[in-house]
């Protein structure tokens, strides 16, 4: 179970799942430093979350390394960081096209944001990630299962889900997750399939809570999809 004046870093946190799982840390007393590339629907978020708990939102785009040294400096700031939340991601092109059809600048521009960011703001929070500190590295079902039309979106998560992996083995210290949310009812999900009616995805609200048991409880480091591991603990409790 989680401790007191816990804080954690949530990127990509002014929508969809990020924002989701910011409201569900701040109604259990976690502190929060969030960023989005969006500024007034970041605003909105912090001053929505204030109510409920100590938040510094920063706006800006995770590939960018200056943005991310505020980051860093915000986490220490705030006395380190017992979690961090790679959320911030792009689909890339839209509609989707295949592999064969995807302009190179475009791929490198998903790359930039769904492997290089992660990677390099977890560089720069190392020094403020405390002791046995959590990672999460939000990932897809596309990461593992050749979808036509996600070659782009699909292989960059997968490169963040080995580059998880290996930062595990080098890190003991630190618990690292690579997490299937599943699909949802956001604006990506819309992005991802134009003019189709999406309405039969669950909200990202349903997603929070494997989420947070992977930032609170005495789950080991590894690969979880959120919707199969509420049904575990589900299971488990009955």
């Amino acid at each position: 179970m989680r401790k007191d004046s816990q804080t954690a870093l949530v990127t990509g946190a002014s929508r969809g799942l990020g924002l989701a799982l910011a409201r569900g840390l701040a109604e259990r007393g976690w502190e929060l430093v969030l960023d989005a590339r969006g500024e007034e629907a970041l605003e909105a978020a912090r001053s929505e979350l204030a109510e409920l708990t100590r938040v510094t939102a920063l706006a800006g785009d995770v590939t960018g390394g200056e943005h991310r040294r505020s980051l860093a400096a915000a986490a220490r700031e705030s006395g380190g960081l017992d979690a961090l939340v790679n959320n911030a991601s792009t689909l890339g092109a839209s509609p989707r096209p295949y592999l064969l059809d995807y302009p190179p600048d475009a791929l490198e521009e998903v790359y930039r944001t769904n492997v290089l960011a992660p990677l390099a703001l977890i560089q720069e929070v190392r020094n403020a990630l405390k002791p046995g500190a959590r990672i999460v590295n939000v990932t897809s079902d596309a990461a593992v299962e050749p979808y036509e039309g996600w070659g782009g979106y699909g292989s960059s998560k997968a490169a963040l889900e080995q580059l998880s992996a290996i930062l595990a083995a080098e890190n003991p210290q630190w618990r690292v997750y690579r997490v299937d949310p599943g699909d949802m009812r956001t604006r990506m999900q819309g992005e991802a399939f134009p003019g189709e009616d999406i309405s039969d995805r669950p909200p990202p609200e349903e997603s929070v809570p494997a989420l947070i048991s992977l930032l609170e409880d005495d789950l080991p480091g590894g690969r979880y999809a959120a919707r199969s591991l509420l049904d575990t603990e589900e299971r488990g409790r009955t």
